[in-house]
């Protein structure tokens, strides 16, 4: 069996490059809307289709970590004053 698990260190630094991808996918994705040059909205494009290919590729490497976050069973009273 040849199943190769993620180091914690290397899980950690996926999961920053991929909230990266996602915040620079966003932000791609938004800024068409005020894009006028149609070459520049078509490259633009071409970048979010890469992203979300890319994304799903990063993705599917994160599932190889070697841990879950466990969900603490009580949460703190959020302080309202």
């Amino acid at each position: 069996m040849d199943i190769r698990k993620l180091a914690d260190h290397e899980s950690l630094d996926l999961h920053e490059v991929i909230n990266f991808k996602t915040l620079c996918l966003a932000k791609s994705k938004l800024m068409q809307g005020v894009v006028f040059d149609q070459e520049l909205r078509a490259l633009m494009q071409k970048d979010v289709e890469q992203s979300i290919q890319a994304l799903g590729e990063l993705q599917a490497i994160y599932n190889r970590a070697p841990f879950e976050a466990p969900i603490p069973q009580s949460r703190p009273t959020p302080i309202i004053n």
